[in-house]
C-alpha cells in the first residue's frame, strides 16, 4: 500500500507538470520550436546524465547480478512487447511501433526514482539502451516499409547518447573510479531536471492535439490497451519466473514496461513524413489512461508477488 501511494503522488505530480506544459504552450510560453528544444535537451544531456547517475552506487555483487539478470529480462521483455504488437497492428506501421515501445526514459524513471530511489534506475538502464537500439532499427524499418534495413546508421545508434551514457555508466560501475565531487554535482543537477523538462514537453504534446476528435478515435483506445495492458500483463507474467530476491529489479522493469506510448514514435514519424499527428495522439492518449492502468498493474504485481 504504502508503494501504491508513493507512486499516485508521483503520478499526480508528473500530471500537475503536464498541465502546466500544456497551459505554457497554450499562452505562448513555450513554442513549438522550443519544445523540441527541450526533448532535444532531455535526450543529449538531462537523460544521460540520469542513466550516468544511476550507476554511480555501490558496487556489490548484488547490484552485479541484477544488472545481469536486467540485461537479459530487458531483452526478452522487449522481444515480446514486439510480437505483441507485430499481431495487433501488422497493418498499422504506427500503431506497431506506438504499442511495442514504452517511454521509460521520460516517464518511466521519474515513477521509478520514486517507488525505488536512486540505484534502482541502473536496473532500467539496459532496458532503454535496447528501446532506443530497437526503435531506431526495427521501428524505422517498420514505419518506411523497409523490411530487414534500416536507415539508422550502427555508428549513429553506437554514438547515441543513450547508449554513450550506458557505457560510460557501466565503466563507472566496475571500475574503481572516482568522479570529481563538482562532476558528480553536475551529473545530479542535470539529472534532478527530468521530471519537470519530460512532463512539460508531453504537456506540449497535449496542447497540439485536438482533445474532441482524439477521444473520439476508437483506434487510439485499442493502441492503448495493448501498450497499458496485454503488453505489460504478459511482462508480469514472465518477471514472475524470477524470485523474490529479485523483488526491485522485477517492479524497476515493470513500471518501465507498463509506461505509455513513447514520444519517439511521434518524432521518427514526422522525420518519415508518416501521420505525425495520428502519431502524437498515440502518445497523448496513452499518457492519460496510464494515470488508472499503472496504479492498478503495480497492485496487481503486489499481490501477485506477495509485497
Amino acid at each position: 500500500m504504502v508503494l501504491l501511494l508513493i507512486l499516485l503522488k508521483r503520478l499526480a505530480v508528473m500530471f500537475i507538470f503536464i498541465i502546466i506544459g500544456a497551459i505554457l504552450y497554450r499562452k505562448n510560453k513555450v513554442t513549438e520550436k522550443g519544445s523540441a528544444s527541450l526533448a532535444n535537451l532531455l535526450i543529449t544531456l538531462i537523460l544521460p546524465c540520469v542513466i550516468i547517475k544511476s550507476f554511480l552506487t555501490e558496487h556489490t555483487r548484488q547490484q552485479t547480478i541484477y544488472l545481469l539478470y536486467s540485461l537479459l529480462f530487458s531483452l526478452i521483455i522487449l522481444a515480446i512487447a514486439i510480437c505483441i504488437a507485430r499481431i495487433f497492428f501488422r497493418k498499422d506501421a504506427i500503431a506497431h511501433f506506438a504499442a511495442a515501445f514504452s517511454n521509460p526514459g521520460f516517464f518511466g524513471i521519474p515513477l521509478i526514482l520514486a517507488v525505488l530511489g536512486d540505484s534502482a534506475v541502473l536496473l532500467a538502464a539496459p532496458f532503454i539502451a535496447y528501446l532506443n537500439i530497437f526503435q531506431s532499427t526495427y521501428g524505422v524499418a517498420v514505419l518506411t516499409g523497409e523490411k530487414g534495413k534500416s536507415s539508422i546508421s550502427i555508428k549513429k545508434i553506437v554514438l547515441s547518447p543513450f547508449i554513450i551514457s550506458f557505457i560510460i555508466g557501466l565503466l563507472l560501475f566496475f571500475l574503481p573510479v572516482t568522479l570529481p565531487q563538482v562532476v558528480e554535482d553536475v551529473i545530479t543537477a542535470s539529472a534532478n531536471l527530468n521530471t519537470p523538462i519530460a512532463m512539460i514537453v508531453s504537456g506540449v504534446y497535449l496542447a497540439k492535439t485536438d482533445i474532441k476528435a482524439m477521444v473520439k478515435n476508437i483506434k487510439l483506445y485499442g493502441i492503448s490497451a495493448v501498450r497499458l495492458i496485454v503488453i505489460p500483463l504478459v511482462a508480469l507474467g514472465v518477471l514472475s519466473i524470477l524470485p523474490d530476491e529479485f523483488l526491485p529489479l522485477k517492479m524497476c522493469l515493470l513500471i518501465a514496461v507498463a509506461c505509455p506510448v513513447g514520444s519517439n514514435v511521434a518524432v521518427y514519424a514526422q522525420l518519415h513524413q508518416k501521420d505525425y499527428c495520428y502519431a502524437a495522439e498515440t502518445v497523448v492518449i496513452s499518457t492519460l489512461l496510464s494515470a488508472l492502468t499503472i496504479p492498478l498493474l503495480v497492485m496487481l504485481a503486489q499481490i501477485i508477488w506477495h509485497v
